[in-house]
């Protein structure tokens, strides 16, 4: 008698459980990253430019986490990565383990966005950690990197870097859908995914059954601008948030003061270890580096509590604290790589021809240093058309969640607001005290999204209790059990990515 693997028995009976047209759509047992037990892959053939189906195709890769149970339910969970130019597919790991609660009765659909993944993807040669600092922190380096990898893209046979838009990508998503012989599925997206899901909305509202976006950056965001006025915002409340604790003001008196100094004494020279070989390198540092190094810590509250004691160090001299906070973000798990190319495809096409139009406010620290970056990158770039239509979020069909860290750099409540508003009666925006960027993982927010997506009607839905999200509390500064040691003549700092690299 043959024995069957229960794992292999589960994936089988999910196979029988899909449509035919699955099969259409090359569905095969496949093993991801992160999961204990198989998952289904699929390729479909999708043409680069919509307007020429018989001209050059690429390959859309997906794949599908089955649900567990035999009597499964038809409306599967769609997730949509961030970035943008974030694997959905390398994200099946941490996902299936932060929403298993889904996975007992409905599919996990990942779809590898054009440009990223295995789907036609524009990723640059960007294997520089051992390299010089010097090198690998130099901005005219940088920008010449960028522009040879901007060449060396448009040498592949899927290298028409115009076609790598947001609204193209979802008609992708869309012939997923279909493949999947699917009627309507739940989107959650998150960070540039929350962008990917209301043009998905846009363009098919009838398929959409319930929707969770998690740090909304909508489509009438200016990415580049924004960054700096959030940014801002971000940093401002670490230090109020200090002032207003006794224990942090005694122990890092006139913060902002030092802070401002700190800006102020730059450019500088400045020693530290190169992170991969750990052998100090010298480097000179410069405004920007400085910006980009205490923005890291600000995407995750639990980091951002080191910043007083991390600003007070390199006021006097020190930047080992601050080194490692910037560098704590910055793991090359494959999990979190970027396409770059197809992040600037996007950011190109969609925010910078709306840069002078853009009425926020840059921040008073942060200035205009992202714009001009993406500017200059932008200049020579290839630009996709974008539809008018596409800065018009639609209003809602069904259910929709909006969730904002109020402490978030990148996608604060701000944008959440103006875009549940445009959402209209079905939408419901909650904000998540003293959290940062991505809240839906975090305490009961788990709970809360699956119990969103499961109620039974739009109305349950959009009523149900979310009061535990205002018992997070704001983690307090970290305070070092020694005492500070006398000032250094000598600074420390670790490399931090362009700024660019780093995006929602």
């Amino acid at each position: 008698m043959v024995r069957l693997n229960p794992c292999r028995l589960l994936l089988l009976l999910a196979c029988m459980a899909l449509p035919a047209s699955a099969a259409d759509a090359g569905l095969a047992p496949c093993r991801l990253r992160g999961l204990a037990h198989e998952a289904l892959c699929g390729v479909l053939q999708r043409p680069l430019d919509p307007a020429q189906p018989q001209g050059r195709q690429i390959e859309l890769h997906y794949a599908v986490v089955p649900a567990l149970a035999r009597n499964k339910k038809p409306d599967p969970v769609f997730f949509f990565a961030g970035g943008p130019g974030q694997s959905a597919i390398e994200l099946a790991g941490p996902l299936a383990a932060a929403h298993s609660r889904f996975l007992n009765r409905r599919d996990l659909v990942l779809v590898d966005q054009r440009g990223t993944g295995r789907s036609a993807p524009l990723k640059c040669d960007d294997d520089d950690a051992g390299r010089p600092l010097a090198q690998a922190l130099d901005p005219a380096q940088q920008q010449r990197q960028l522009a040879a990898c901007r060449d060396a893209l448009q040498r592949l046979p899927h290298g028409d870097l115009r076609f790598y838009t947001t609204t193209l990508a979802m008609q992708d998503a869309d012939a997923v859908r279909q493949a999947l012989g699917v009627e309507r599925f739940n989107a959650i997206g998150a960070s540039y995914g929350t962008r990917a899901v209301l043009e998905y909305m846009r363009q098919f509202p009838q398929r959409v059954r319930r929707a969770v976006i998690d740090g909304v950056a909508p489509p009438d965001m200016v990415l580049p601008a924004a960054f700096s006025t959030d940014n801002q915002a971000a940093l401002d409340s670490v230090f109020s948030a200090c002032e207003a604790d006794p224990a942090c003001a005694a122990r890092y008196p006139q913060l902002r003061a030092r802070w401002h100094g700190l800006l102020e004494s730059l450019p500088r020279a400045v020693s530290f270890p190169q992170p991969l070989t750990g052998q100090r390198e010298t480097v000179l540092l410069q405004r920007d580096l400085l910006l980009s190094m205490v923005r890291q810590p600000l995407y995750v509250p639990a980091l951002a509590a080191g910043l007083p004691n991390a600003i007070a160090e390199a006021s006097a001299g020190r930047f080992d604290a601050l080194a490692a906070l910037a560098s704590a973000l910055q793991g090359r798990h494959k999990a979190m790589a970027m396409s770059e190319g197809m992040h600037f495809s996007v950011v190109c096409a969609e925010d910078v021809p709306r840069l002078d139009a853009a009425t926020d406010s840059p921040g008073a620290d942060f200035r205009t240093g992202f714009a001009q970056l993406y500017r200059q990158v932008c200049a020579q770039w290839p630009r996709g058309e974008v539809p008018t239509a596409f800065y018009r979020m639609p209003v809602a069909r069904g259910a929709t969640l909006l969730l904002s860290g109020a402490s978030d750099p990148v996608t604060p409540p701000r944008h959440a607001e103006r875009a549940a508003k445009a959402l209209g009666p079905k939408a419901r925006h909650l904000v998540v005290p003293h959290a940062g960027h991505g809240v839906m993982g975090i305490g009961c927010l788990r709970d809360v999204v699956y119990r969103f997506v499961d109620a039974e009607t739009d109305d349950a839905a959009l009523k149900l209790d979310a009061r535990c999200v205002g018992e997070l509390p704001r983690p307090p500064a970290f305070m070092p059990l020694l005492p500070p040691a006398p000032a250094a003549s000598a600074a420390t700092v670790t490399p931090v990515a362009p700024a660019a690299r780093r995006q929602p």
